[in-house]
């Protein structure tokens, strides 16, 4: 095992942690882990980020649901759009991107390219939440209310959004439902992991019959994400996670701006 494959192994680790600590953001790892570290395609690499991501957030979903967290008809109405767009995303769109997207002189822009470059965009936009980190909070005694068409129009960008970049998309989710489902910030975060649960798996259910797996692979790198996963839930208690979100947004910047560099410098 060379030095990329150890770093690779103990990002998949952190990605766990980042996600016990601070609710979400993990997954934002995923891809340029994959790819620069492990030297994974793009293309297959956001469909095993799916898989990481989908996971990942069910073993978080699954302890929230105990605690009574969850709340159910809100990711119904949320995950059905989000579900149909991700898997129409990995099933037919992404699988139909050029070899080469765009040519601009003598560079190609390849598929590989455009798909790392509009990933990065997600990670500044996200980095851009994460360091304001001003979410309004409805209160535990607030009265849960739905925007309909607002949610189902949400659920269908962050779907594709999902479906793209392989990233969860929590970063929009989270503030979808504490505006247009008026629900608590804790149980927004709690119901935002079983939506990104729900969808990334079924996701990844389009890349199964177009992708050649490498299961054992995928399986231990998730293995290790879930382990950080309890690791980041324990440090959570030593840790206050405002101030360590808003830090991970500053780095989440620093990243989407080098994989910008570095794509388009290759």
């Amino acid at each position: 095992m060379d030095l990329n494959q150890i770093l690779g192994y103990a990002g998949a680790l952190l990605i766990g942690v980042v996600l016990g600590l601070i609710g979400g953001g993990g997954s934002i790892l995923t891809v340029p882990i994959l790819v620069y570290l492990l030297f994974i395609n793009p293309v297959t690499a956001t469909a095993y980020s799916l898989f990481v991501v989908g996971v990942s957030s069910l073993v978080g979903a699954i302890r929230n649901i105990q605690k009574g967290l969850v709340d159910f008809r809100t990711a119904i109405v949320f995950a059905v759009p989000a579900f149909i767009a991700v898997y129409i995303a990995r099933k037919y769109l992404v699988p139909a991107i050029p070899d080469v997207v765009l040519t601009i002189g003598d560079f190609d822009v390849t598929n590989n390219i455009a798909i790392m470059l509009f990933f990065a965009l997600v990670m500044l936009v996200a980095s851009v939440s994460m360091i304001r980190n001003k979410r309004e909070d409805n209160g535990e005694d607030s009265i849960v209310s739905y925007n309909y068409p607002l949610i189902i129009v949400e659920g269908l960008l962050v779907g594709l959004v999902t479906g793209i970049v392989g990233a969860g998309g929590g970063f929009l989710i989270i503030p979808a439902l504490v505006l247009l489902a008026k629900l608590p910030m804790k149980k927004a975060v709690a119901t935002s992991l079983l939506i990104i649960a729900i969808k990334s798996l079924i996701g990844f259910i389009g890349d199964v019959e177009n992708l050649e797996i490498d299961w054992p692979f995928l399986l231990l790198f998730t293995s290790l994400s879930v382990i950080g996963i309890f690791i980041g839930i324990y440090m959570s208690n030593f840790i206050e996670g405002k101030k360590l979100k808003k830090g991970f947004g500053w780095f989440v910047l620093v990243m989407g701006i080098y994989i910008i560099y570095k794509e388009l410098t290759m």
